[in-house]
């Protein structure tokens, strides 16, 4: 059963000074959002089991290129494991939940084959804040987005993302719909929750826009 993001990590301060990473193309984790994740290459099997007799933390971020050693994008997002189980296959499956955002602020030499850095976390402070927005903005975005999921023929339970909160959901979102993985990493570094959803709406209103000239 997963647990909220702040049940362990109390507040922005007790945030480590070293985080293991995980990069992944097109797998971005917002703070309060979970994210699935199938591990089965042992440098990853690794970097699980230490995060899991620590303090459960891994940082979730996109390479920028596909080399052996990929430069990283500067911002990423730490999240919990809050799911865990083995497989018979000798992979783990796990969630993370979303904690808080980091910048790199450097990385260092890899000791079990994982990369390893020194995360920046005071730009996102609030990230343990209970953001609001407006309910007109809330409305609008809500329009994109079943005009967008219309488009591309997506069926959803309306009544379920009804009872989300607005920052559960537009995390959710971000890591279930077919966006780029540049689209998902401008989401990501979106400084508050008011300018995600207003980057957010366009991003869909665009790509609902291009589909509907291609009927």
């Amino acid at each position: 059963m997963s647990t909220s993001r702040s049940a362990f990590i109390q507040s922005h301060a007790q945030l480590p000074d070293t985080l293991p990473v995980f990069p992944l193309s097109n797998a971005v984790l917002l703070p309060g959002g979970g994210l699935p994740l199938n591990i089965f290459e042992p440098r990853y099997l690794r970097m699980v089991e230490d995060a899991l007799q620590g303090d459960r933390l891994v940082g979730m971020i996109q390479p920028r290129d596909d080399g052996d050693v990929p430069a990283l994008c500067d911002v990423g997002c730490a999240g919990r494991i809050t799911q865990y189980a083995e497989t018979g296959d000798g992979r783990l499956q796990i969630v993370l939940t979303g904690v808080c955002r980091f910048r790199i602020a450097e990385e260092f030499p890899s000791v079990r084959g994982y990369r390893l850095v020194q995360p920046d976390w005071s730009l996102f402070g609030h990230d343990y804040d209970d953001e609001v927005v407006s309910e007109s903005q809330l409305r609008l975005f809500k329009a994109v987005l079943r005009s967008y999921l219309e488009e591309q023929k997506m069926q959803v339970d309306w009544e379920l993302l009804d009872k989300l909160d607005v920052t559960q959901l537009s995390s959710s979102l971000v890591s279930v719909l077919p966006l780029a993985a540049d689209e998902k990493q401008l989401l990501l570094e979106s400084p508050d929750l008011g300018q995600r959803l207003t980057l957010f709406s366009s991003l869909l209103g665009a790509s609902a826009s291009a589909v509907g000239t291609r009927h």
